[in-house]
């Protein structure tokens, strides 16, 4: 059973997505928030897998709702709906620590399987998608500056360099099959690669792993987009 706590300022919203969660025998409300001070209290105190997080709200809003929510070390995963593709407000709750995002007007399977997905530890966004967002939104949102020297990131000295190797091809935003195909590695292995990078980064999921090489440098926009 997937617990869900809904974080949106509007009633009807939030009636809605409880209506589409309670039809099905694995998911669970076990709450409600319409803004980000109560959606932060009530996650710490409910603790569910997955609190599906809007992001506009009046006072505290969901990007910084969901950088306390990740902060606090405790279990829930944070899966952001947003009105717009490829919304730079997307991009900055990625940056706070959310395991990806979903459209509001997402078909109802996309809803269930994104839920189902995050509170296994999963991303939702597809790898090249991810890849895409942040490609497309390194030119919009502040420049960000890389790590000069991204080798003194303990972390990624911590990496053999086949699991360096595995980070690079993460940030470029190929699936585990690509990267078997690619390297000529069995898809088992890539998987078992993946899990230790995720790890030693401490990543939470591969959204969090392609910003991890983003900011390093390993990764970098398309100068083409």
């Amino acid at each position: 059973m997937t617990t869900v706590l809904l974080v949106d300022d509007q009633p009807l919203q939030r009636f809605g997505f409880r209506m589409l969660l309670e039809s099905v025998p694995d998911t669970d409300v076990v709450g409600e928030a319409a803004h980000g001070a109560e959606a932060v209290r009530k996650a710490a105190e409910l603790r569910p897998d997955v609190v599906l997080m809007d992001v506009r709200m009046p006072g505290m809003d969901g990007i910084e709702a969901t950088r306390r929510i990740i902060a606090s070390g405790g279990r829930s995963h944070v899966l952001v709906l947003t009105t717009f593709d490829l919304d730079e407000y997307a991009h900055a709750a990625l940056r706070a620590g959310a395991s990806g995002f979903l459209l509001k007007d997402a078909r109802p399977e996309e809803l269930l399987s994104g839920i189902r997905a995050v509170a296994v530890g999963d991303a939702v966004i597809a790898p090249a998608l991810t890849r895409r967002l942040l490609d497309t939104y390194a030119h919009h949102l502040p420049r960000h500056t890389p790590n000069p020297e991204p080798h003194s990131d303990p972390r990624l000295r911590s990496l053999t360099d086949r699991e360096r190797e595995i980070l690079v091809a993460i940030g470029q935003g190929w699936s585990n099959g690509e990267i078997a195909a690619r390297l000529v590695l069995s898809e088992s292995t890539v998987k078992t690669h993946v899990g230790r990078v995720l790890a030693k980064i401490g990543a939470r999921d591969r959204v969090q792993a392609v910003i991890f090489a983003y900011d390093l440098g390993l990764a970098r926009p398309n100068p083409m987009d």
